[in-house]
């Protein structure tokens, strides 16, 4: 089975989460976190910054990783490396996605998530949570 190696970006701002629907491909019209594939000799931070500079025209500052997703789709496997980012630009301009969400922890669930994605969504809730706590 093939294996597709990417990154996403878990963008937080202001106790919201970024989210964009894929405007292309098989999986059009499912819910995602932003983000892509790592190319040859690549590291995951560096595509991670590439592929969001691709998608959404914007600078971010990659945290910390905070997830690996091992994920089987019926035509390949996907290792999908996830990290908490800061968005260090106002303005998103959408160049692949045909809709972008900024979700609560409340509302997180109102959107529906490609399978992979859903795998991280409880530890995402978790950071919502936690940085409402420190920072109200």
């Amino acid at each position: 089975m093939k294996l597709v190696q990417v990154v996403a970006a878990i963008i937080v701002k202001d106790h919201k989460v970024l989210s964009t629907k894929r405007g292309y491909g098989e999986f059009k019209g499912g819910w995602e976190f932003p983000g892509g594939k790592i190319e040859e000799g690549e590291q995951p931070e560096e595509a991670l910054v590439r592929e969001i500079q691709e998608e959404l025209e914007v600078e971010i500052k990659v945290i910390e990783k905070i997830a690996t997703i091992e994920y089987t789709y019926p035509a390949f496997h996907l290792s999908m490396q996830c990290f908490l980012c800061d968005l260090l630009d106002e303005e998103i301009t959408l160049t692949q996605h045909d809709e972008a969400k900024w979700l609560t922890k409340d509302s997180i669930d109102e959107v529906e998530w490609l399978p992979a994605d859903i795998e991280v969504l409880e530890q995402v809730k978790c950071i919502l949570s936690t940085r409402e706590r420190v920072n109200p």
